[in-house]
């Protein structure tokens, strides 16, 4: 994959923030995907030497029989401090260089983290899509913004997600009597079909099998 870089990965939090805000204005949920899906991919990260190091790792599977097609991992010093809200700068840097070594394109990625379900509406997932112009997901473990009603234990049941008097995203139940994962849009897709291929790619366990195996890649397990 091409990867160009829009701006820089250490700003201070002022500008952080005004880059959010800036490509914030660029974040498209509705469907906007070229052509069937084919192949969709998952990223995770993983830290060395005491968070010194950042380990990403992509996973890009063929979307029909969600079979491992091809992998990348990369590692960068970590140059960016932890702090909620702007992970994205944290993480980005060593997923773009990840992804720059694949030879297939996915058309779909979905990021352990959030979409437009943020503070700012540009969770990870929306920051990684505007910048590949490919449309993205956030499939998180835990909430970071809004509420919800009730959610029923059977799998495929889901709520919407609401921030501000806005839908957000879907608290969706991917595997029966299981806790749920939030999913948003981050980039060129819809909250439905978001949340239609998040089912999809969990045929068994909790997570997609794009995050479990990205997850065990970057966390060298």
């Amino acid at each position: 994959m091409k990867i160009y870089q829009r701006h820089e990965w250490s700003p201070s939090i002022e500008d952080a923030i005004a880059i959010q805000e800036q490509l914030n204005q660029e974040v498209i949920t509705e469907d906007k995907l070229k052509h069937e899906i084919e192949y969709v991919a998952g990223v995770d990260m993983g830290f060395a030497e005491a968070g010194k190091v950042s380990r990403a790792a992509v996973a890009v599977l063929s979307y029909s029989d969600l079979k491992l097609q091809e992998t990348s991992i990369a590692y960068r010093p970590t140059t960016f401090p932890y702090i909620p809200g702007f992970l994205s700068f944290r993480e980005i840097p060593p997923v773009l260089d990840a992804l720059e070594k694949l030879t297939i394109t996915p058309d779909i990625i979905l990021c352990d983290g959030q979409g437009i379900a943020h503070p700012k509406r540009f969770g990870i997932a929306c920051h990684l899509g505007v910048l590949l112009d490919i449309p993205t997901i956030g499939v998180a473990k835990s909430r970071l913004v809004g509420k919800h009603e009730p959610l029923s234990e059977a799998k495929g049941s889901w709520q919407p997600l609401i921030y501000r008097g806005e839908t957000v995203g879907a608290v969706l139940r991917t595997r029966s009597g299981v806790k749920p994962v939030y999913v948003s849009p981050g980039h060129r897709i819809s909250l439905q079909t978001a949340i239609a291929c998040v089912l999809h790619c969990t045929p068994k366990y909790r997570l997609p099998e794009t995050t479990r195996i990205a997850d065990k890649l970057a966390s060298a397990r």
